[in-house]
């Protein structure tokens, strides 16, 4: 279940409201009672103290809850972000390979993990890895290349 703001907000005003008829209340029982407008008085200031510590407690607490929740929602935002990047980031490294002439017969499998793209598969020579893993270390946002490439014996030279 999600606590948005405004269910938080209403408890907090529900927890401010409660306190302060309890205040009153207290206030009023201490007035009714035998003794000193002294004593009363003294009753009336250690409900408020105690309302103002209970505001206090449930602000604090309102507070930490609204970070969490913040931090939460950044966290899930980067995730979502990095996923984009990378498949726009395989995307533009499929494409690139395949418009290479050196690489049209070659099968080659991209991947991309937080900018890492890794290249697997099979090519028809050695000269291709390394262009394969040229064209693909020229995108925009890759951060490195591994390959698991390897030649095709069949098709190799």
């Amino acid at each position: 279940m999600k606590t948005t703001n405004k269910d938080k907000q209403k408890v907090l005003i529900d927890s401010v409201l409660v306190v302060t008829c309890l205040s009153v209340v207290l206030g009023l029982a201490g007035c009714q009672q035998e003794g000193s407008a002294e004593k009363a008085g003294k009753k009336i200031d250690r409900a408020a103290e105690k309302a103002e510590q209970k505001i206090d407690q449930t602000t604090e607490k309102a507070k930490k809850e609204i970070e969490g929740a913040k931090e939460s929602v950044t966290e899930k935002t980067g995730t979502a972000g990095e996923y984009i990047d990378d498949s726009v980031i395989t995307t533009k490294v499929k494409a690139a390979i395949l418009n290479d002439p050196l690489l049209n017969a070659s099968h080659i499998e991209v991947t991309t993990d937080k900018g890492v793209v890794k290249l697997s598969g099979t090519v028809d020579s050695e000269p291709s890895i390394s262009k394969a893993i040229e064209v693909a270390k020229s995108q925009k946002n890759v951060l490195s290349v591994e390959s698991s490439l390897v030649v095709n014996i069949m098709t190799g030279k």
